[in-house]
């Protein structure tokens, strides 16, 4: 449910008299600071880590790049199930861990020679 239901409900459930004034602005308030502690949370864990996964693909032959994706961390799992279905030796590659550890730059490093592309992941 989101914050400005959940106020609403509040404020509703006082005008029917289910709640008092004063029960009521003390679930506001302790939902304002619940709000509160989970923004500092996000921002204390945004801070600490790394923010994007950037996945590079290049053509060896010509030097441009075929492919520059900015994936959000909180969105690599998913990208991680879906990388493995195309090469499964990436799921083994524990990339959420790497993240978490604060560690930053280039993660990985392939060429392909026969299909002439070279691959390359980062964490910033």
């Amino acid at each position: 449910m989101a914050a400005s239901e959940e106020r609403l409900r509040i404020l509703q459930m006082v005008e029917q008299g289910r709640l008092t004034a004063e029960e009521g602005l003390r679930l506001l308030e302790a939902l304002a600071a619940g709000r509160r502690e989970r923004r500092e949370d996000t921002t204390a864990e945004a801070s600490a880590s790394p923010r994007w996964l950037r996945v590079r693909v290049t053509d060896l032959r010509t030097g441009k790049q075929k492919v520059n994706v900015n994936i959000p961390l909180r969105l690599v799992n998913v990208g991680v199930k879906m990388g493995a279905r195309f090469a499964p030796e990436l799921a083994e590659m524990d990339v959420l861990e790497v993240a978490r550890s604060g560690v930053s730059g280039k993660l990985l490093d392939v060429e392909n020679v026969e299909e002439g592309e070279r691959v390359e992941i980062f964490v910033d």
